[in-house]
């Protein structure tokens, strides 16, 4: 029987939802083989964003990660209010929605046999965004790593500072620079990951100035929008600008690396680290 003259019956249809379109190159995945490929497109290796729990997953050995900082949650000092509502019950919703504290899950955890302590923000939380209680949970867990002489590894994921919160939240970039520059002091070890976006304050902060500063491969880092420095300098800027690729070849990242090989290669640079 041709294909034109069988029944509607004798017809079998693929499920409309097992394909995943990759954002960058339109292509159609199967949803299990981007699952596997830890959402990296097998075709032009575009690598779409991970929420902070799947980061986790990735980077730390599994039984291992102990989360703390949960107590600290979004504050509100100018008792913000927009068009969509006042910034508190927004934020208040993001918290139960992500069951997460703030904009950055924070925690120490394994990777092989080093012991470290790792920052992770997530974009879904009001864009990653930098706020007071961002800025505390980081602070923290770079106290925790001086009292307890750990690596600290910081993955960043932001659309830059919180505006609900006005210069508290402009506060938070000097915070934790200082709180940085007291664990350089102590000789301990500071790895930035950027993934994408890193924007903002906090490409202008914390994120730029790792003793080891990684990018994954494409990520979109700076400061203002494209459109906006176009403008102001009245130039064309170059189709690469503010990518990962970009900030390597001018000297402001020091390794671009796939998210596959992430985990070993910082285990590689902990364990060096360790040797000396």
């Amino acid at each position: 029987m041709g294909w034109f003259t069988k029944s509607d019956e004798s017809r079998h249809a693929l499920p409309e939802d097992i394909w995943q379109v990759c954002p960058a190159c339109k292509v159609h995945v199967l949803k299990d083989e981007w699952a596997r490929n830890l959402k990296v497109c097998p075709k032009c290796n575009h690598h779409d964003r991970l929420d902070c729990r799947e980061r986790i997953n990735l980077l730390i050995d599994a039984g291992t990660f102990r989360e703390f900082g949960q107590e600290i949650v979004p504050s509100d000092p100018l008792n913000f209010q927009d068009a969509k509502g006042p910034y508190a019950e927004k934020a208040k919703a993001t918290v139960s929605k992500l069951g997460m504290s703030e904009s950055v899950v924070t925690g120490s955890g394994n990777i092989g046999q080093v012991r470290l302590v790792i920052a992770v923000m997530d974009f879904r939380f009001l864009g990653g965004s930098l706020a007071s209680g961002t800025g505390e949970k980081i602070r923290l867990a770079i106290e925790h790593a001086i009292r307890f002489r750990r690596a600290f590894v910081m993955v960043s994921a932001s659309g830059g500072a919180r505006m609900h919160e006005g210069v508290v939240s402009l506060m938070q970039m000097a915070k934790t620079c200082a709180a940085l520059s007291k664990l350089q002091k102590a000789g301990l070890p500071y790895i930035s990951i950027l993934t994408d976006p890193t924007t903002g304050g906090v490409s202008a902060s914390f994120a730029m100035i790792g003793d080891v500063n990684i990018a994954e491969p494409g990520t979109l880092i700076g400061f203002a929008g494209r459109r906006v420095i176009e403008q102001t300098i009245k130039q064309k800027l170059p189709k690469d600008f503010q990518t990962a690729e970009y900030l390597e070849a001018h000297g402001f990242v020091d390794h671009i690396v796939n998210r596959s090989e992430m985990k070993a290669f910082l285990s590689n640079l902990l364990s060096y680290r360790q040797s000396k």
